[in-house]
């Protein structure tokens, strides 16, 4: 459970005496039976030694001194960090890191009761967690079988932000579908590898080398992403991969560094039917969330962005993409067949160290019919009310340095045509919605 503000962190600590000597009675939660365990749920691949959580809570003597601020932290549901409302928008998502309302009850009983040990002999065996540097999808999906590195690069302990462009030969020999992709910065530019962005190229028949489609888009907090089962994200054989790699330098110099991206084959018997009616063709896409803007010294700011298929499409994930004064961004669908707008999904809670991909469970993906319209609206709080603002004295503008500003959003689109879209409304008991009537009769 990462903070936002080491002093905050510090000021919390003042409570604690509060809490010395407290025992709770029988009925109270303790931390040997039932905290130890929803901290090691949702807690601890954080916050351990070598990991990114300011403080460890791999233990009793560790948790208990920050308990008023855990308190505060999930109440809020900032920790977990995981920046996806929970009464707004399609709630079924896969890897979703929101801890469940009963666990908050239990973690904010078992505080106010003042955080009670309990019996040592109920304590859960420790868990084990990835280490930086190595695959997080590799705990359930084994090592990738396909790796491809970027080319070297230096990063410089201080700075301003950088970018490396190079393109490098993927070695894929056989075109396979993607069942999985993880993008994995180095160790040592853990802290300064702020994005890394990567597409494949194929050639065409001129022998020239053109962008084919995205590989993997990932930002600081990101771990990796699933395809959905039936859709192919293709690997080309005789590709290159182009990178875009932002660099914000963290004090800390590293040489030759790489960023490596590792992918997850579907299995060779796994069958996809290029002659079926909705074989999904699985892209990731980037929506726009507004064009060039300038926020004024403690102003605020909306933006919106429109884009429209001219087929049916289902929307597998979403990943909002804003800055340090974003502070807000929803997805919302207009169908102007039956005039009705639906909103899909929306991130009330921005936080820029943590970028997820919302992956919608399977059944759950928003099918989008053709030539409605998405909505990307996002909102920028540039005062001094924004805890995350870190001058709010400055104009911001839409740019590429982290101290500026971005809107748009990466979702990842399964393309359809019309009898595939009836098919999977059929598969979920669905039916087209009526087209309203037009004209005054």
């Amino acid at each position: 459970m990462k903070t936002t503000s080491l002093i905050g962190l510090f000021s919390a600590m003042a409570l604690v005496p509060a809490l010395a000597g407290a025992q709770g009675s029988d009925a109270d939660p303790t931390y040997s039976r039932e905290v130890s365990r929803i901290i090691q749920d949702n807690c601890q691949i954080c916050h351990q030694p070598g990991q990114i959580g300011p403080m460890s809570l791999t233990s009793y003597e560790e948790v208990r001194p920050w308990a008023p601020l855990i308190r505060q932290r999930v109440l809020e549901r900032e920790m977990p960090p995981y920046q996806y409302d929970h009464d707004i928008g399609i709630q079924e998502l896969k890897g979703d890191w929101r801890m469940d309302q009963e666990d908050i009850d239990t973690m904010v009983a078992w505080i106010d009761a003042g955080s009670p040990m309990g019996n040592p002999e109920e304590l859960p065996p420790p868990r084990q967690y990835p280490v930086i540097g190595e695959w997080r999808l590799a705990a359930e999906l084994g090592p990738p079988d396909h790796t491809i590195q970027s080319s070297p690069w230096d990063v410089p302990a201080n700075g301003q932000d950088m970018w490396w462009e190079p393109e490098v030969a993927s070695n894929i020999t056989e075109s396979r579908c993607i069942k999985a992709i993880e993008t994995l910065p180095s160790q040592d530019a853990h802290g300064s590898t702020h994005h890394a962005n990567s597409h494949f190229l194929t050639q065409n028949e001129n022998g020239d080398w053109a962008m084919f489609g995205r590989l993997s888009e990932f930002a600081y907090g990101k771990l990796g992403e699933y395809v959905p089962d039936g859709a192919c994200r293709r690997a080309p054989a005789n590709s290159k991969v182009g990178w875009s790699i932002h660099y914000y330098p963290d004090g800390n110099a590293v040489a030759d560094d790489q960023v490596t991206v590792g992918i997850w084959y579907h299995d060779e018997e796994d069958n996809f039917d290029e002659e079926a009616s909705y074989t999904q063709d699985l892209t990731l896409y980037f929506l726009d969330g507004g064009g060039d803007f300038l926020i004024p010294p403690h102003g605020k700011l909306m933006t919106q962005g429109f884009h429209s298929f001219d087929h049916p499409v289902r929307l597998d994930s979403w990943q909002p993409h804003l800055h340090l004064r974003g502070v807000a961004m929803t997805m919302e669908v207009f169908d102007p067949n039956t005039g009705r707008k639906q909103v899909l999904s929306q991130a009330s809670n921005w936080n820029a160290g943590y970028n997820h991909s919302h992956t919608y469970e399977d059944g759950f993906g928003p099918l989008i019919p053709a030539n409605a319209t998405i909505i990307l609206t996002a909102w920028f709080d540039n005062s001094a009310d924004n805890p995350r603002n870190p001058d709010p004295d400055q104009w911001v503008g839409a740019g590429q340095r982290t101290t500026d500003e971005m809107s748009h959003a990466w979702i990842a689109v399964t393309h359809l045509d019309e009898e595939g879209y009836d098919e999977i409304l059929e598969e979920r008991g669905e039916t087209r919605p009526v087209a309203r009537r037009r004209g005054p009769f």
